[in-house]
């Protein structure tokens, strides 16, 4: 049985120590499942309830044009949102543009979609499979500059485990 596990003292460890810490615990709870929407789930209650600072923690999945919710950890979210002919938010322009989107003032983003009034800052790690984007990792916090280069590189270091460990063929 998982058990995950907050690092020791984790406002004494460095981010790329933290991160470390939490891929091995994403590789360990991985282990053997090649489900996607099961891994999916696992990996959004880790980083929601280990990382801090977090109000919301999940996935949107690409059908069509649009992002549809998937699973998730947080308040109520957006159940879809546009990504094509013309991307909206943060998550619809990190698919459409299939990079990581960082942003410190979610307020100073234009067309952020407001979920949930109390996030301040966002970070958007799109899922590829190939070229392909099939979907995205959402993360928010009520802090505003909560997510930094660190952040990034860990979560986006964390995806990568979850997509090796992932089948995508298992959403159909």
């Amino acid at each position: 049985m998982f058990v995950a596990t907050a690092p020791t003292a984790p406002n004494t460890l460095s981010k790329t120590a933290l991160y470390a810490d939490l891929n091995a615990q994403l590789k360990s709870l991985v282990e053997g499942e090649r489900d996607f929407i099961a891994n999916a789930a696992n990996f959004s209650a880790l980083l929601f309830h280990l990382l801090p600072d977090l109000n919301w923690a999940g996935f949107y999945l690409l059908r069509g044009d649009s992002l549809i919710l998937g699973p998730f950890q947080g308040k109520p979210a957006c159940v879809r949102i546009p990504v094509l002919p013309a991307p909206r938010g943060v998550c619809g322009n990190a698919a459409f543009h299939k990079r990581t989107f960082l942003v410190p003032n979610v307020h100073a983003f234009a067309g952020h979609i407001a979920c949930d009034a109390a996030s301040n800052a966002e970070i958007v790690i799109p899922l590829m499979s190939g070229e392909r984007v099939i979907g995205v990792l959402d993360i928010d916090s009520p802090l505003i500059d909560r997510f930094d280069e660190a952040d990034q590189a860990g979560l986006e270091a964390m995806v990568q485990t979850f997509m090796a460990a992932s089948d995508p063929s298992t959403l159909k």
